[in-house]
């Protein structure tokens, strides 16, 4: 009598929620596309951490990049705003409902041309949103022009150079109060997944930069947002480890070789320095060492700079405990008496 092999128990996480619920849509992007493997990257650390997706709210403007949420949480909220108006979107929804997990996806040219004055004002609100730049350089919808954030002395595949210097969003955010500022890269699984499970415990706007070469218009040679340059031009800040609040705390980094930064909800990002005594929560070496390794031709990736006792905009502007959206109409409508009232003070 032949024996029944028993069905592998699938792995759930702490909600009891399985992986494929964090799934989405199947991929229209182009086969290899960096964006791919950050969709991936968001669905592994959403699962990690038990987040719930009926409480996820998905943001995107247009572009390669702002199709991309299709493919990840497919039971979350989601909007497709107009090209470059997703911070503003994203603003209303969480004034709307403070409960939501806000999860942004732009591109380098939603966030760096035609959005940049939306991302200027998120930036410098501390908006509680997790901001992510999908960067390829180029403008990939409409055949791989120069993005803004395209590397001076660039080429293009028809040999075009482009004579322009990059607007670095890494930088820009620190300088306007982004109280989480990261770079990866999308092919660095490790680091890319610690950072965005790092996102999610902090409270405030966490901007993440994830190089992601465009297989189709930016992977050539002469190019510096390619697959081999990034990957022979990565200098790593430090490596990362993220304990969320929910588990035991267990690293192997050795004593005095890590800083430990506690999180909002009281999860613990640990540190390894790689770079001599670098430290994230100094904003003037933060800016020193983007503007040093840019010098160098290479990119600062990791963790960049976390300013974690940062009052976030929605507690500045106290508002009540419960979601503005979930209020009855009695108590955000006003009666006629007191609009009333109002005008009689205002003659």
């Amino acid at each position: 009598m032949a024996t029944a092999i028993p069905t592998p128990k699938k792995k759930s996480n702490r909600l009891g929620l399985e992986l494929p619920v964090y799934r989405g849509s199947k991929t229209t992007l182009c086969a290899g596309c960096g964006h791919n493997a950050i969709s991936e990257r968001i669905i592994d650390a959403c699962f990690s951490m038990g987040v719930d997706p009926t409480k996820v709210v998905k943001l995107s403007g247009i572009g390669c990049s702002s199709k991309s949420p299709a493919y990840f949480l497919g039971s979350s909220h989601g909007f497709n705003s107009v090209h470059g108006r997703m911070p503003s979107v994203g603003t209303g929804a969480l004034l709307a409902n403070k409960d939501l997990v806000a999860i942004g996806v732009s591109g380098d040219g939603d966030t760096g041309a035609i959005g940049i004055g939306q991302f200027v004002h998120l930036m410098r609100r501390n908006i509680p949103m997790i901001y992510i730049i999908e960067d390829n350089g180029c403008y990939g919808l409409t055949k791989g022009q120069f993005s803004p954030t395209a590397d001076m002395g660039s080429t293009l595949k028809t040999g075009v150079v482009n004579d322009l210097p990059p607007i670095d969003t890494c930088a820009l955010a620190i300088q306007l109060g982004a109280t989480f500022v990261a770079r990866s890269f999308s092919g660095d699984k490790k680091q890319l997944t610690a950072v965005l499970k790092a996102a999610i415990g902090h409270r405030g706007t966490a901007m993440i930069d994830v190089l992601s070469p465009c297989v189709t218009f930016n992977d050539h040679e002469g190019s510096t947002k390619s697959y081999a340059y990034l990957k022979s031009h990565d200098d790593p800040l430090e490596e990362l480890d993220f304990v969320p609040y929910f588990e035991d705390i267990n690293v192997d980094y050795e004593p005095g070789t890590t800083q430990e930064v506690r999180l909002h909800d009281g999860s613990h990002l640990y540190l390894k320095k790689l770079d001599d005594g670098y430290d994230p929560t100094d904003k003037m070496r933060a800016l020193r060492v983007l503007h040093e390794t840019h010098e160098r031709g290479e990119f600062a990736t990791g963790l960049v700079y976390v300013e974690p006792k940062a009052e976030d905009f929605l507690a500045t502007l106290n508002l009540v405990d419960e979601p503005l959206a979930a209020l009855p109409q009695n108590q955000v409508r006003p009666p006629e008496s007191v609009l009333n009232e109002i005008m009689e003070a205002l003659g």
